[in-house]
Order: structure tokens, then C-alpha cells, then sequence
């Protein structure tokens, strides 16, 4: 698995052991193809030449912006979203929501519901969240009551299509990651209370690049993630109370950040090793993540060459 650096958006790359892929979002437009580039370089590096499945968590400049720029580089076999943008009044949004429609019309596309199957080889990636919907019943390892419910308010309601991310659990064996997109505080209280759907996690993609917006107690406390990694950028997420949250999660062993957060200051933000972008400079180093089937896994910082392994618990 490929973090990509696409400065505070998404874009996460995923290649199988029977050879295919998967992309979580495709960073923002512009920039002269630069997060495009970053994602076709990661592509390199893992030997693909085919994204098998592209998936939309939601129409918003820095997830779905550089589809086709991306599209241009690297052909893509099936596009995975939760259906037509629903946000209303953005019109730099309606023209990338164009654009990306404009890319998948002729093409491979799913429209994906909770409970629905990405069904990619090699892994198995399940929709949890999709259109403001959540699953129903509880996954594998799910199920239990909630304790952190009760102790998380609910938030104000999130019209926009953060509300309505595609967010998908993966398996690898025994291994368990969660990526929520840009889910916000109330859609992940209906996916965790009162019972915890998910069950305990060995990485969780930090929702919203870390914004306080996301990240609720009764998400991040609940699944218990060993390892926390978060899409942030130097001035955008890694918002201090997200940051809290997270390090206060029972059985957390590491946070990685692909950017030294601003906000943060040396306070909120972890240990220089675990960081692949320090400071605002286009530095663009990526985190890259090996999970086995017996649940143990590797993450590695090529800025530093620093790696670390988390054993199978």
C-alpha cells in the first residue's frame, strides 16, 4: 500500500498478491500533473500498469480533482462510486464532478451501496458507508456495544458530500484496515452506535486528513487501531483535538503523518521518524505499508529510510 503525497488530499494505491490494484482517490487538479504523476510513479514502483479499480470516495476537489489528468497517465479498468454528487451551490465543484463524469461515461463503473463488494483479487474490500447509507449489521469481529457512544455529542449536520463518503474495510488474511474518506463526526456515530460494526482494526486510515470534523471518539476509541496513518497536508488537517483522539485510543503503537502539520505544532504531531514530509517544501515522499495474511505488517518512510514491523497479534 502506496500513501500517496498529494499535500492534503487523498490517494491511496493498494496491489494485491494476485497483481491488481486498487485506487482510493486521485488528489487534487492542476498543478501541472503533479499528483497525478505521484500516483503513476507509485504505480512504477509497484510494477502495475493498469489501476484495476478506481474508488471515489466523494466529489470533492482534493479526491476526485485529479481523475483525469490521472486517467491520461494510467488506464483504468472499473471506476467504484457511491452514485451522482448530491453537494449543491459549488460551482468549481460541478466542473470537476463534470470532468470526472466526462472520464467515466464508456467506461467500467460501478455505483456501490453498504454491504457491496469491491471485487478486486487478492483481498477482500467491503463498502461500509456510501451516499449518506451505513451498513445494517455488523462485520466479522463486529457487533459489540459501544462504550465511547455515550460519551461523544452529537456534531451539526454535514450537508455536503463529506457526509456521504465511500468508505470501505479491507482484509488480508487476519490483517484489518478501515478508510472512511471524509466521513464527518455524525455518519460515523451512525455506523458505531450503539454497537460497533467494525470491530478492532490493525490500521486506520485517519478519516478527513484529520480534521476535528471527523475522527470521534466513537470511531477512533472503538476500532482501536494499532497503527494510525493520516493524509494531511503542512496547513490542511491534523487538527490537535483529532490528534488527541487518536493517541488516546487503547493499543495505539504508532501515528504516521505524510506532512508535519502546521496546526499542530511540535505538540500535536508525532515523532520526526514517523513523518515523510517535514516542512511545506514539494518534497512528495509517500509512506508505504506491507501487510501479511497472519495480520503482521511493515510501514516505511522513504524520506528517512526509516521502517518499522508490528507483529501478528
Amino acid at each position: 500500500m502506496y500513501f500517496v503525497d498529494v499535500e492534503g488530499g487523498q490517494a491511496t494505491l493498494m496491489v494485491t498478491p494476485a497483481g491488481q490494484s486498487i485506487l482510493i482517490d486521485a488528489g487534487w487538479p492542476d498543478n501541472n500533473f503533479r499528483d497525478a504523476q505521484r500516483i503513476a510513479a507509485a504505480a512504477k514502483q509497484a510494477k502495475i500498469k493498469k489501476i484495476d479499480y478506481f474508488v471515489l470516495t466523494h466529489y470533492h476537489e482534493d479526491h476526485v480533482g485529479g481523475v483525469p489528468q490521472l486517467a491520461a497517465k494510467v488506464p483504468v479498468g472499473t471506476f467504484v462510486d457511491h452514485g451522482p454528487n448530491r453537494e449543491q451551490g459549488n460551482k468549481r465543484g460541478a466542473r470537476m464532478v463534470d470532468d470526472y463524469e466526462k472520464v467515466v461515461a464508456g467506461a467500467q463503473h460501478l455505483v456501490v451501496k453498504p454491504g457491496d463488494r469491491v471485487p478486486v483479487n487478492g483481498m477482500e474490500g467491503i463498502v461500509v458507508s456510501a451516499d449518506g447509507q451505513v451498513i445494517g449489521s455488523s462485520l466479522p469481529g463486529g457487533g459489540e456495544q459501544n462504550p465511547f457512544c455515550a460519551s461523544t455529542p452529537d456534531k451539526e449536520n454535514d450537508p455536503s458530500e463529506n457526509a456521504r463518503s465511500l468508505g470501505t474495510f479491507w482484509t488480508f488474511g487476519k490483517f484489518r484496515m478501515v478508510d472512511l474518506g471524509d466521513l464527518t463526526w455524525n455518519k460515523e456515530k451512525e455506523l458505531m452506535c450503539p454497537v460497533n460494526k467494525l470491530g478492532k482494526v490493525d490500521v486506520f486510515v485517519v478519516s478527513h486528513h484529520g480534521s476535528d470534523l471527523s475522527n470521534s471518539p466513537a470511531l477512533v476509541k472503538a476500532i482501536a487501531p494499532r497503527v494510525a496513518i493520516m493524509d494531511n497536508g503542512a496547513k490542511k488537517g491534523g487538527s490537535p483535538s483529532s490528534v488527541d483522539t487518536i493517541r488516546a485510543s487503547k493499543g495505539l503503537e504508532a501515528l504516521w503523518q505524510l506532512h508535519f502539520s502546521e496546526e499542530g505544532g511540535k505538540e500535536h504531531n508525532t515523532p520526526d521518524p514517523y513523518i515523510a514530509n517535514i516542512d511545506e517544501a514539494d518534497t512528495g515522499f509517500d509512506l508505504k505499508l506491507t501487510a501479511h495474511q497472519d495480520g503482521s505488517f511493515e510501514v516505511y518512510n522513504p524520506r528517512n529510510k526509516f521502517s518499522r514491523s508490528y507483529s501478528a497479534k
